[in-house]
């Protein structure tokens, strides 16, 4: 079996699909991966088969923060502005594909995937990481960038306007690759980039597939990158030096560095140390304090069950990865699937959330509170033993058994 990986965006939409391609590697089959530039040369690190696709997604200027929203206006100009990045997709898959005999795509945004694989008579699967990425009358879609906020909307009424959105990005640009091909026109881009089935990488525990009349939904599970790195000796040093520390970081997101002050400040207020993680936004401690380290990329898997709570951006890997550890969580959603995980951590009672618009010293400590009930810090020891981690495994195994190569 001869498999194209292809996943764009930050480190949480391609370390899955690596994770994926190790999987793929280790049960004896051929692997190749477009993915996003910057993290081709990690990749490659690993022994896998990596080429650039599309633009690097790096950290902004430090201390830029989050922007404010963009009008439609201004989203038209800054798509005009930028390379072709949907024509990218397409030149570069249809070089990759040659001799595979199935693409995957990691995330919706695959718009020549399900294209190259149709032009080569080929299997292709989209697979998602959120349930809300998927059309459904049960869960809102997450809300459009540039698009303003629309409470009052149906959940009908919102997947209209998102699917607009979407054709709006991209229909005329799909359809003129795909004419190059000799292919016929689409009219719907969200259905056209999510396969049927769609594939739902992530938890069964932490999130339930939801209704999506029309469209079968196959969830393997997360996809998880192994990581038994060991942590360095001044992290080790300061865990083994007091009680248990709260792990504040917001990944690969956009923040402001000031917010530094108000997430050590919460930590505390509630009497615990506490590490930050830099992540993109460049957060690092506030003062001399010794109740307080900064650090950089360590392995989750290793450190957070070490720690008293994760305080998160709720990317899905983060959120997954705390639920895993049996570790409490304090959720500070922005934009796209996080309000949804933000949504899952409480439901379960594993958590508390705050929107990131909203963080102060004040909000984040009171969320710190009920994290550290000790009936949520039981709730998320007993839940880690539902949260599994062979999600990259259960996908390769249906890859094979589609495909007839099982044993092979």
């Amino acid at each position: 079996m001869r498999v194209l990986l292809a996943a764009v965006g930050t480190r949480g939409d391609v370390q899955p699909a690596v994770a994926l391609a190790l999987e793929v590697h280790k049960r004896g089959h051929d692997v190749r991966m477009c993915i996003s530039p910057n993290f081709v040369e990690w990749a490659k690190g690993l022994g896998l088969d990596a080429r650039p696709m599309g633009v690097e997604m790096r950290a902004p200027p430090r201390g830029a923060g989050a922007a404010p929203p963009l009008t439609p206006e201004q989203l038209r100009k800054l798509r005009a502005s930028m390379p072709d990045l949907i024509t990218d997709q397409f030149e570069t898959i249809g070089a990759a594909a040659e001799g595979c005999d199935v693409i995957v795509g990691a995330n919706a945004h695959q718009y020549a995937g399900p294209s190259i694989a149709e032009r080569r008579g080929i299997r292709c699967v989209t697979a998602v990481y959120a349930p809300n990425s998927v059309p459904s009358p049960e869960l809102a879609p997450p809300p459009t960038p540039g698009q303003p906020e629309t409470p009052n909307l149906s959940i009908e009424e919102r997947w209209r306007n998102t699917k607009t959105a979407w054709n709006e990005r991209a229909l005329e640009r799909i359809n003129s690759n795909r004419s190059r091909l000799g292919l016929t026109p689409i009219d719907d881009v969200l259905d056209y980039t999510l396969t049927d089935p769609t594939w739902l990488a992530a938890d069964a525990a932490l999130a339930s597939v939801p209704a999506t009349p029309g469209r079968k939904i196959f969830q393997t599970g997360a996809w998880v990158l192994p990581d038994r790195t060991p942590l360095p000796a001044d992290l080790e040093a300061f865990l083994d030096s007091g009680d248990s520390p709260v792990f504040v970081g917001l990944g690969s997101m956009p923040a402001a560095q000031d917010v530094s002050r108000p997430l050590i400040g919460s930590a505390r207020a509630v009497g615990r140390r506490i590490l930050v993680s830099r992540g993109w936004a460049g957060l690092d401690v506030v003062d001399e304090a010794g109740d307080c380290l900064a650090i950089g990329d360590v392995s989750h898997e290793l450190l957070f069950p070490r720690v008293a709570a994760v305080v998160h951006h709720g990317g899905a890997g983060t959120t997954a990865a705390a639920a895993r550890a049996g570790v409490p969580q304090v959720v500070t959603p922005m934009f796209g699937d996080q309000p949804y995980w933000a949504g899952r951590v409480v439901d379960r009672g594993l958590g508390a959330t705050v929107s990131y618009s909203a963080i102060t010293e004040e909000s984040l400590a009171h969320a710190l509170r009920q994290a550290l009930d000790p009936a949520v810090a039981d709730r998320a020891r007993e839940f880690a033993g539902q949260v599994r981690a062979d999600g990259a495994a259960v996908a390769v195994r249906q890859l094979e058994w589609q495909l007839g190569t099982a044993g092979a």
